[in-house]
């Protein structure tokens, strides 16, 4: 008979009722599960919650009680609400840089031939006076190392 007890009822060191609210949702393969919850909400809490739902919707309470217990522990402060933060954070983050990256998509696939071909042309035109030869003709065809400016 001890090995039909659930996990609520070992951990709580007495019987396992054949209707023990406890027995569906904290197998006595997972005592971790039961154990966490009771730290958090106690035994008695976890009980009457259960007993106040629907029996439809007693496994999804007790797996949110679990989680929630679990996120407790692991953030004592914060808990779930922590993960909650850390995942908006996360998700506007990355919005930002789909945000950035689509206006620099936007930037790089107009057609900006035009605006090439007038940056070059003034360029020609306000060519400094070093830059020409002796003859006055620009020179726009040639680079020139501009590194050694700054020497």
């Amino acid at each position: 008979m001890n090995s039909s007890r659930c996990a609520a009822c070992k951990h709580l060191r007495r019987r396992c009722p054949s209707d023990c609210i406890f027995s569906p949702y904290f197998p006595s393969n997972n005592p971790r599960r039961f154990a966490y919850v009771h730290k958090i909400y106690g035994a008695s809490n976890v009980g009457k919650i259960l007993q106040d739902l629907p029996v439809n919707r007693r496994a999804e309470a007790a797996d949110s009680l679990y989680y929630e217990a679990c996120c407790r522990i692991k953030d004592p402060v914060y808990g779930c609400v922590g993960m909650i933060s850390i995942l908006h954070q996360q998700i506007y983050n990355a919005q930002c840089q789909l945000a950035m990256i689509q206006a620099e998509i936007a930037t790089l696939s107009t057609p900006s031939q035009s605006e090439d071909q007038y940056q070059f042309q003034h360029a020609e035109n306000i060519a400094p006076t070093f830059l020409t030869h002796q003859n006055g003709a620009s020179n726009s065809a040639s680079f020139y190392d501009l590194s050694t400016w700054l020497d």
